[in-house]
């Protein structure tokens, strides 16, 4: 392993299967828990098809939009639409966990959205915040919920609107955190990071550009071919029907980006900029999950299964390289290898990390982000922080179905020095 990966994994080791499975028995788990502990792991063992598997039977998004300036600035359509379209008794739904991290008292706004979609009183909801994988972690929530036995039916959803916020609060640098360079490294602005990662890893301006014309490039053939027409959920809002991303900025040549000036130019090489970084955005994207045995019960249509999911911490300074460790990570808990992977979802914070998670994760670009127009956190688009972890999972499960792939593996850094990863089956080969 090249030295300079050791700051970032020292910190995300994690034990092995028997002996997590040890320790679940010792603390007394459900059996249900413990045999999720034990089962077989590897590609053959993952796409087999048991009773009690979480399944995802809806996932559906957005269409994403710019900042103040979009079209979206809405929650509630999402929730309303997708009960419309899946004709799904919202009675039925035991929770609903919405991930979300910027807009005020969360909580609120999230039920308040449900009860105004038509959701009954009785479906209790809650809001989870883990900045840029808090998508992920919504899904993670409710998956674990139907794990454990405690529920068979839930919704995650991942929804921002940078409209209502578009910048993060940095909180105060008190002295105990100022004595401290990884906590005060870790309440930087995300700029900073990126140039800390471009500066230290060698990742050049012309190569960060060169990884953003392509975003650019795919976001604008994708778009005109209009690829996702069917992972976005069309929304009305104040009369018009949204089901176009917003964001994109067709006709980006290499040569333009390559003239752009640097947004931080205080900081490090001074070689991020406006074309080779996420933009500010609005959007949601959802999932409803539930078991196997449910699903065939009711009659649902099975799009997915959920596999396994994992966050890990990194050198908060070096934040956006996360995914290099959470990747590997979630792949050996799944126990697949990289080549087992048919398609990669991996967020484009900005082209700094990216290109240094590509290249050290060494995956052909065909497999990584194929058509990106739609990732909450890519450059060719705009970012909405945590509609990423659910978002990746709408488009990557999508993406197999057009590719008849069978596995999906999503990975997104998270600030403060974080990472996420996810595993899922694609059902509808």
């Amino acid at each position: 392993m090249p030295t300079y990966l050791m700051p970032a994994m020292r910190y995300v080791a994690s034990p092995p299967s028997t002996m997590l499975s040890r320790l679940m028995i010792r603390q007394g788990a459900s059996p249900l828990t413990r045999s999720m502990a034990t089962q077989a792991r590897g590609l053959p063992a993952l796409l087999e098809k048991k009773p009690h598997d979480v399944v995802i039977t809806f996932a559906k998004r957005t269409a994403m939009a710019r900042a103040r300036k979009g079209q979206l600035k809405d929650i509630p359509a999402l929730i309303k639409a997708t009960l419309e379209q899946t004709k799904l008794d919202p009675a039925k739904l035991e929770d609903i966990c919405v991930g979300t991290c910027h807009p005020p008292s969360p909580t609120y706004i999230s039920r308040a959205a449900a009860l105004a979609a038509g959701v009954p009183a009785d479906v209790p909801v809650s809001a989870v915040n883990r900045l840029c994988g808090s998508g992920l972690q919504a899904i993670r929530i409710i998956a674990s919920a139907i794990q454990a036995g405690d529920m068979t039916l839930g919704m995650a959803v991942g929804a921002e609107s940078m409209s209502q916020k578009c910048s993060p609060s940095i909180p105060e640098i008190v002295p105990p955190v100022d004595a401290n360079f990884q906590a005060h490294d870790c309440v930087q602005p995300m700029g900073w990071t990126s140039e800390m990662v471009a500066q230290t890893y060698k990742v050049p301006r012309h190569k960060q550009d060169e990884y953003a014309f392509i975003s650019h490039s795919r976001a604008e053939k994708a778009t005109k071919s209009g690829v996702f027409a069917d992972e976005i959920i069309p929304v009305e809002l104040r009369g018009a029907v949204i089901s176009v991303d917003d964001t994109i900025r067709p006709g980006t040549t290499l040569e333009g980006l390559s003239k752009l000036k640097s947004s931080f130019p205080d900081w490090g090489d001074a070689s991020t900029t406006a074309g080779n970084a996420s933009g500010l955005g609005d959007g949601a994207a959802l999932c409803i999950l539930t078991t196997r045995e449910r699903a065939e019960k009711e009659g649902f249509e099975i799009l997915g299964k959920y596999v396994t999911s994992t966050f890990v911490g990194v050198e908060p300074k070096y934040m956006g390289i996360a995914p290099v460790a959470a990747v590997s990570k979630v792949l050996s808990q799944a126990g697949l290898s990289k080549e087992d992977v048919d398609v990669y979802e991996i967020n484009e914070a900005f082209a700094s990390q990216f290109a240094y998670c590509v290249e050290q994760l060494q995956i052909p670009m065909d497999k990584i982000n194929p058509n990106p127009t739609t990732h909450a956190f890519r450059i060719a688009l705009s970012n909405a922080y945590v509609v990423a972890g659910a978002r990746q999972v709408v488009t990557g499960l999508a993406e197999l179905r057009r590719r008849g792939g069978s596995i999906l593996c999503t990975s997104m850094c998270i600030g403060s020095g974080m990472g996420g990863a996810g595993v899922f089956v694609n059902e509808s080969r």
